[in-house]
């Protein structure tokens, strides 16, 4: 069905919005920090919302099975782009993202032809996880020097880009099968925008950062897609996104404590 206007503007809003908080964290906190929340349920809620509004809580949930699995094509989005966005400007960018959307559309039409269910979906995108996690292990960490300088071009390029992916992925739900219209709510739409900006703003050192730490966080989203999956056509959109979003939280937290603990053992034992 035709969306109202006023799911539109909140549509867009909403993107512009995640979008820049997540610049805003790379640079006055760390592009570390940035890479876990961009494995936030972010875009993905987004995306799955706006499913669930215009066309049935029922047919976001089944989408939701398939977004399990379609975070293997998140990570070969990011590996793709690490591998041939190597060089800082536009360039490296260029190179980045069509690298990066191949290997995206190689891993999502292989993943579209499979019946997945909720238990599949999830160990599939966490053997990926798994792979990637240690294919990143030598990655360096680098930050993101701030700029004092705020740039209006800078933020019309943000909006346009984030609100631009948003309504693709939700246009298409409207004429693709429920496998596919899963996998593109798994599509980065948060941190492929974000990464374009630090690339372009600050080189290709921090944004292998973010992707080095982007499996780590992926976490989230997995039980978010899961929640949803089972509460968006039994209790509804508003209070299935809540529940999905508290777990998606949850999770976060106890992997970051983990994280620390687990550093901090590290460090005992090297002293």
């Amino acid at each position: 069905m035709e969306a109202p206007l006023i799911l539109q503007i909140a549509k867009l809003l909403i993107s512009v919005g995640v979008v820049l908080g997540l610049s805003m964290i790379a640079e006055r906190v760390s592009t570390r920090v940035a890479g876990l929340l961009s494995g936030y349920p972010l875009g993905t809620a987004i995306a799955l919302f706006f499913i669930g509004l215009e066309l049935s809580p029922e047919f976001a949930a089944d989408s939701a099975v398939h977004t399990l699995a379609g975070f293997t094509s998140t990570l070969a989005l990011g590996g793709g782009y690490l591998l041939c966005g190597r060089r800082d400007g536009l360039s490296g960018v260029l190179a980045g993202t069509a690298g990066g959307l191949l290997c995206w559309l190689v891993a999502s039409t292989l993943l579209a032809q499979a019946d997945f269910n909720r238990i599949s979906g999830t160990l599939t995108t966490l053997v990926a996880i798994a792979v990637f996690t240690w294919l990143y292990r030598r990655v360096p960490d680098a930050r993101a020097v701030a700029r004092g300088r705020f740039s209006w071009w800078a933020l019309a390029f943000r909006s346009g880009l984030a609100a631009g992916i948003i309504f693709l992925i939700t246009g298409l739900a409207h004429v693709v099968p429920t496998a596919w219209a899963g996998i593109l709510a798994a599509f980065p739409v948060t941190m492929y925008p974000f990464l374009v900006i630090l690339h372009l703003t600050h080189g290709a050192a921090p944004v292998a950062t973010v992707i080095k730490h982007y499996p780590a966080g992926l976490g989230s989203l997995l039980w978010y897609a899961l929640c949803v999956s089972l509460t968006y056509s039994t209790l509804g959109l508003l209070l299935g996104t809540l529940i999905g979003f508290a777990v998606a939280t949850l999770w976060l937290l106890l992997w970051t404590r983990l994280q620390i603990w687990w550093q901090g053992r590290h460090a005992t034992a090297r002293a």
